[in-house]
Order: structure tokens, then sequence, then C-alpha cells
């Protein structure tokens, strides 16, 4: 069983990643209606419902390593969902279950730092030409992982200190038109960083 099957049945306990994800996907609420919305690392669902919800997504492929998290997102799917839109997945992040060129909008809130330089790769092949990356970031200083969750952290994508720092992490991995904003939630600091294929 992995940490993140273990932590499913009380991680809508915790109104962080929630909000965060809310926040992120409102970010991109000016774009064109996405056809397809690909959620890296869903959890349960907090993004995909998001970019039905605000963004008017015709289809979100929504995927984790978690079977627990997506067994959750299901259970919620059933009224936030109701005409079945999104697309459960559960396995790993890279490669994406989805074809290349195919996706408007990439998702990932709370988990980049898991995921490393391979998934930012990834998502590059996913996106349609100046499709849209959104992804949070924790806070350098002030992220504090539990020893279970630290062993996870990878080590090839650095966690930001500043805006321009989160900044760089996009600019980077190829893309372009990227801007990163600071956000406070209860104490917590993430950045969340928007750019173009």
């Amino acid at each position: 069983m992995n940490v993140f099957d273990e932590i499913a049945a009380g991680y809508d306990d915790d109104l962080f990643h929630q909000v965060v994800a809310e926040k992120l996907v409102n970010g991109v609420a000016d774009a064109p209606q996405p056809e397809l919305v690909l959620d890296v690392a869903t959890g349960t669902g907090a993004a995909a419902f998001a970019a039905l919800q605000h963004l008017g997504a015709r289809s979100v492929v929504a995927l984790d390593l978690s079977a627990k998290m997506i067994d959750r997102a299901r259970a919620k799917a059933a009224v936030q969902d109701p005409s079945g839109k999104i697309t459960w997945h559960v396995g790993p992040a890279v490669p994406a279950p989805v074809p290349a060129a195919s996706t408007d909008l990439v998702v990932c809130a709370s988990s980049l730092h898991f995921l490393g330089a391979e998934a930012l790769k990834d998502w590059l092949r996913v996106l349609k030409a100046a499709g849209r990356l959104a992804f949070s970031m924790p806070l350098a200083g002030t992220f504090n992982p539990s020893p279970a969750f630290a062993s996870l952290v990878a080590n090839d994508v650095s966690l930001p200190s500043s805006e321009s720092e989160a900044a760089a992490i996009a600019l980077h991995a190829g893309y372009e038109n990227v801007v990163a904003h600071r956000l406070e939630v209860s104490s917590r600091v993430v950045f969340l960083v928007y750019a173009t294929s």
C-alpha cells in the first residue's frame, strides 16, 4: 500500500489542497473552453472538478498513482460530474495516458515536486501547440514533509523560494509565457505557475 493510499481517507479533511487546486484552475479561466484537460496526480479530483465547473472543459483525463484516491474521486463524481466527462486512471504520471499534441491544458496541483523533470517533459509531448500548463510548487523554506513523503520528493526539480525561481522551473523545461504567483493558504505558501507550450 503506498503512502498516498494511506492518507486518502482523510485527504479532503484538510482544505489546503482543494483551495490550491481551485485557485490554480481559476488562473486559466480567461483561456478558450478546453476540449481536453489532463489533471496529473489528481488526488481526490479537486482540479478535475474545478476544470469542469470553472472552465467548462468538454472532457478531463484525471490520473493518480493511488487507487484509494481515485476511489474517493469517483465517489464524489456522482455529484460533481453526473454526465461523466471525467475519465479516471490509476497509474504512473509519466507517460500520461493521452496522445501527443492532444491536450489543451495540463494541470498539476501540489504534486510536481514528487514527479520531477520527466513530467514537465511529458507535458510538452501531450500539449497542443500553445497549450496551457498550470502547476503549483511549495515554498522551499516552509515545506516540511513527513519522512514517508520526504523520501518521495524528486531531486531534479528544486523547490522555489521566490516567484522568479518558480517561473524558472517552467522556463528551463522549455515553456513560454511563464508567469508565477505566490499564494498563501492558512500559513502555507505555494507558487502557482502558468505557461504555454
